[in-house]
């Protein structure tokens, strides 16, 4: 029987000890500050904001590019000689990573891609999701794990809302006009995955405490996600008192397995801290 290798980015946020547990092998991506290069998930995110409050600039961030693919694959290879790869990707949406990873994959048999068309909780959802399958079935057909994950990307559920704006205003993600509005009147957008791209939903207003008790209220208003697991996402600076409301709520709700992920350097660039997010899948 032939091993089965699940991969993805460090754009999915997936937890180290969830990696390391299952064997996920993640490529990282990077972030770029003051023309230096680093390596996702090297760099404490704590920098990222550490720098904005020095500089006022916030650091940009590149893909995996297909070099950088075709070493991750070739090194996949060789520490599992005769496997077969299924690589959950970053949205092709919103990053060049996966068409990198196309071009990569040329060079390679047995190599599969699947395009999540999401980011951070809703990625690591997915993989989970594959992770599941996988270790209920270990001899399960490659062809017929690949659908199931395929069948799976358009209810991946994710909805978060950033600690404050001063992130996206510095990163042009939204004018000046409307940071200022935001900061006067308290409004914090909602950001969801909508096929595969970022779309801002909803506006709501309010101290966090409350917008995150309203978000995750509309949140299973409008999807029908399993209750077997819910992934609850925070980036630092959000109050530690808010993420036990929202682990009660979760629990309350039915859920049965609730699962913390910080944001890591990449996702942090674009939301800045104290930010709350929400990730699960439809039944």
């Amino acid at each position: 029987m032939r091993r089965i290798i699940l991969s993805t980015e460090s754009g999915a946020d997936l937890p180290k000890d969830l990696a390391d547990q299952h064997a996920v092998q993640v490529v990282p991506m990077h972030i770029i500050m003051d023309e230096q290069d680093y390596l996702d998930g090297s760099l404490p995110v704590q920098d990222i904001y550490d720098y904005y409050e020095l500089t006022k600039k916030i650091p940009s961030t590149t893909a995996t590019n297909p070099h950088e693919y075709q070493d991750f694959f070739s090194k996949i290879k060789s520490d599992f000689p005769n496997c077969i790869i299924i690589h959950i990707g970053y949205t092709s949406k919103a990053s060049s990573s996966f068409q990198n990873a196309m071009i990569a994959a040329e060079k390679f048999e047995d190599l599969f891609l699947i395009d999540a068309l999401n980011v951070t909780g809703g990625l690591a959802a997915i993989v989970m999701y594959a992770v599941t399958l996988l270790e209920k079935e270990p001899a399960i057909d490659p062809s017929c794990l690949i659908k199931k994950i395929e069948s799976m990307v358009p209810k991946s559920r994710l909805a978060f809302i950033p600690g404050n704006l001063e992130f996206l205003k510095a990163g042009g993600r939204v004018s000046n006009i409307a940071y200022l509005g935001g900061v006067l009147l308290k409004i914090k957008p909602c950001i969801e995955l909508i096929e595969g791209k970022l779309v801002s939903t909803k506006k709501y207003r309010g101290k966090m405490s409350a917008v995150a008790e309203k978000l995750m209220q509309d949140y299973l208003n409008k999807y029908n996600i399993d209750r077997e697991q819910l992934y609850l996402l925070y980036s630092i600076g959000l109050d530690e008192t808010i993420k036990q409301q929202m682990d009660v709520k979760a629990r309350e709700a039915g859920f049965r397995n609730v699962k913390w992920i910080q944001a890591g350097a990449m996702i942090s660039t674009h939301a800045g801290a104290g930010g709350f997010g929400i990730a699960g899948l439809e039944q």
